[in-house]
């Protein structure tokens, strides 16, 4: 297994160019290296414009609509960070991370599966309900002769 690691930094180490050439080794410009903004001429005049070519002056930009704004960064690494960077010690640093990523997913999660065992009994609760007072209301109703069976 070393002598793989010695082989792979043996061939990048003699694959490194010590003194590059700026002609040879240096990638070439393209039209991207050069940002140039864009102007369009409000002259109206198309007599300039080829056959396969559209004049501006028929072109109507669709104002953008607004868009959602940016989402917001949740990686865990940026606020741990920020929670470990008041901490003084070493015991607070464990703390801060035990309760990060111990107690509040353990929380999290035992707060949402309540919520959804809650959600499934009511609704399993109501719907029986609800057919027991739809066939009252339906019966009701065929006998007043406002529905025909």
């Amino acid at each position: 297994m070393a002598s793989t690691f010695e082989l792979a930094s043996t061939i990048q180490a003699a694959s490194i160019n010590r003194n590059p050439d700026p002609h040879i080794d240096i990638n070439p410009s393209t039209a991207a290296s050069q940002k140039v903004p864009v102007t369009i001429s409000d002259s109206g005049d198309i007599s300039d414009v080829e056959d396969d070519e559209i004049p501006t002056s028929v072109l109507r930009p669709v104002a953008r609509k607004q868009t959602l704004p940016p989402l917001p960064d949740l990686r865990f690494e940026q606020s741990y960070l920020r929670s470990i960077e008041k901490a003084e010690s070493w015991g607070a640093i464990a703390w801060i991370t035990l309760k990060d990523q111990v107690f509040f997913p353990l929380f999290q999660g035992t707060l949402w599966e309540l919520t959804l065992t809650g959600w499934r009994f009511w609704t399993k609760a109501s719907s029986g309900s609800g057919a027991t007072y739809g066939s009252k209301i339906r019966s009701w109703l065929v006998t007043n002769g406002y529905l025909r069976r």
